[in-house]
């Protein structure tokens, strides 16, 4: 899978102990806050960002999302980060880890969604690796998930590259999809 390079904000303690905020080599990765909601709504609703996604989100369904995800980081310290550029702090995207319960189990699904601009530099398997160094540091027994569109080949190869692999496929809501699971201690593959 490669060296996770997690700078001087995010030490093993940090990733142990719940600390939220990560560099890696190029990114910032941070909760979301406030201010962040019409740039991450307005991300999650461009078309050109929902190549694969059948049924993209309105603006009313992505407030009520970024509702649900800043609450989730309040309550529980984990969420989705806002992925900007280090030097930059320009936002890039969105990425990370959100606890779901899917069909009953609880995983930690895996994802991420950045703007045009941003696609084809490796910021998806950047923000992925520290993702998956925060769940086995800090959940080493859950479960970490990824749902691709089965159309979505980018998707596969970077869930592929980060040494998830296809645990099953399903049909929701009309759409196939591909779960990928890189399991965590102790649970079964």
């Amino acid at each position: 899978m490669g060296d996770i390079v997690l700078h001087r904000r995010a030490n093993v303690t940090d990733v142990r102990t719940g600390h939220a905020e990560f560099r890696t080599e190029r990114l910032l990765l941070r909760p979301f806050r406030e201010d962040d909601r019409d740039e991450i709504v307005a991300l999650h609703v461009d078309p050109a960002t929902n190549r694969f996604n059948p049924h993209p989100p309105d603006e009313a369904v992505m407030n009520a999302r970024f509702d649900g995800w800043l609450a989730g980081w309040a309550a529980g310290g984990l969420g989705y980060w806002a992925v900007t550029g280090a030097a930059s702090g320009e936002l890039l995207g969105v990425g990370g880890l959100n606890p779901v319960e899917d069909e009953g189990e609880r995983v930690l699904n895996l994802a991420y969604r950045f703007r045009p601009s941003a696609w084809g530099h490796g910021y998806a398997t950047e923000v992925c690796r520290a993702a998956l160094a925060v769940a086995a540091a800090r959940w080493p027994e859950v479960p970490v998930q990824a749902v691709v569109r089965d159309t979505n080949l980018p998707s596969i190869r970077v869930t592929e590259r980060l040494g998830l692999r296809e645990h099953r496929r399903r049909t929701k809501d009309g759409v196939r999809e591909i779960l990928f699971r890189l399991p965590g201690a102790g649970v079964p593959g």
